[in-house]
C-alpha cells in the first residue's frame, strides 16, 4: 500500500497548482486506483475575449515567452493580472 496523501489548505489556485507541479502522485496512487469520471455540468472558468494589440507587442511577448519556456498567451494573461492587481483604487 502506498503512503496516504494529506492535502494542505490552499490559499488560491496558484498555490494549489504549484503544489501539484511539485509532487509525484505515483508515490500515493496506483494506476488501478483511478476510475474514469465525467463532469457533464462543468463550466469553464475562463472566458475567451477579443483584444486588438499591435503586432510588435505580440511578437515581443512571443519572444519573451519563448525564453521563459511558457506559452505566450499565459505570459500575457499573467502580466495583465499582475498589472490590474497593482492598480490602486480609491
Amino acid at each position: 500500500m502506498k503512503k496516504p496523501l494529506v492535502l494542505p489548505k490552499f490559499k488560491d489556485e496558484d498555490e494549489e497548482r504549484e503544489y501539484w507541479d511539485k509532487i509525484d502522485i505515483t508515490d500515493y496512487f496506483e494506476p488501478s486506483d483511478f476510475k474514469r469520471v465525467i463532469f457533464p455540468n462543468l463550466k469553464r472558468t475562463n472566458k475567451a475575449i477579443s483584444i486588438r494589440l499591435p503586432e510588435p507587442l505580440i511578437e515581443e511577448a512571443k519572444e519573451k515567452a519563448g525564453k521563459l519556456n511558457v506559452p505566450y498567451q499565459k505570459l500575457m494573461r499573467e502580466i495583465l493580472q499582475h498589472g490590474i492587481r497593482a492598480i490602486k483604487t480609491a
